[in-house]
């Protein structure tokens, strides 16, 4: 018990899960917080079914950004790619730079609203730190290392995924998690364009003047961000290689 608690993901994991699904029980705590309020509690869905959809949001995305991020990162550290890079991370950082806003704004009247432009915004705003991640951590694999595996008869993508991505790992990770824990504060937005997720409650709230629904939701995505933060630094240790 006394390892559990000092624990942080494990605490703040079940303080996520008891926020989830114990919303209801605060009523009071809210209906004295703000007594003005006929409605202090948001019920039009419950905040397990608003979680489970921000989640699958933000990892479909984050799955997106992270296999193209990678794709990326890895043609313009190989000697054909080299000169694409500085057009090819121009272009990622544009996307970045982009206001989620705007992209919804403008994906929404070209492909309908609902899940879908939400999906392709956060995707490119989640490209830019795992396209430099993977950058950095492949460019910071000492050249010895590769001249041996290859010199072992290693292929030059044996090399690649054998040698290179296992010791570019942690930085790769540092980069992913960055990109994922953006994308789920980001993903709040997305209510805008009538995709289910976190930020309902904030934007019925902010619409409605009603400062509870912004705090019951900005919990919960506060409460997730740091939970998947941490659940992520768990996997930052390098991969075993093969050469």
């Amino acid at each position: 018990m006394r390892r559990w608690l000092r624990d942080p993901l494990a605490w703040t994991g079940a303080a996520l899960i008891a926020l989830v699904l114990g919303m209801p029980l605060l009523e009071p705590l809210f209906a004295h917080l703000f007594p003005n309020l006929d409605r202090p509690l948001y019920r039009q869905q419950s905040f397990l079914d608003l979680t489970l959809a921000h989640v699958a949001l933000v990892g479909l995305s984050s799955a997106v950004s992270l296999v193209v991020g990678l794709c990326i990162g890895v043609f313009v550290t190989r000697r054909s790619g080299r000169e694409f890079r500085p057009v090819l991370e121009s272009m990622v950082a544009i996307a970045q730079t982009v206001p989620p806003v705007a992209a919804l704004a403008i994906a929404a009247p070209l492909i309908g609203f609902g899940a879908l432009p939400a999906l392709i915004a956060l995707a490119l705003y989640g490209l830019l730190p795992v396209v430099q991640s993977t950058t950095a951590g492949l460019g910071a694999v000492p050249s010895p290392v590769r001249e041996s595996a290859a010199a072992m008869g290693m292929s030059t993508l044996q090399v690649l995924l054998r040698v290179e991505l296992p010791l570019a790992w942690p930085v790769i990770l540092a980069g992913a998690r960055t990109s994922v824990v953006i994308n789920i504060g980001t993903a709040a937005i997305a209510s805008t364009v009538g995709t289910q997720t976190l930020g309902t409650p904030i934007i019925i709230g902010l619409s409605g003047f009603n400062t509870a629904y912004v705090i019951q939701g900005a919990l919960v995505v506060a409460l997730l961000a740091v939970v998947v933060d941490q659940a992520l630094g768990r996997l930052a240790r390098p991969l075993p290689t093969q050469a």
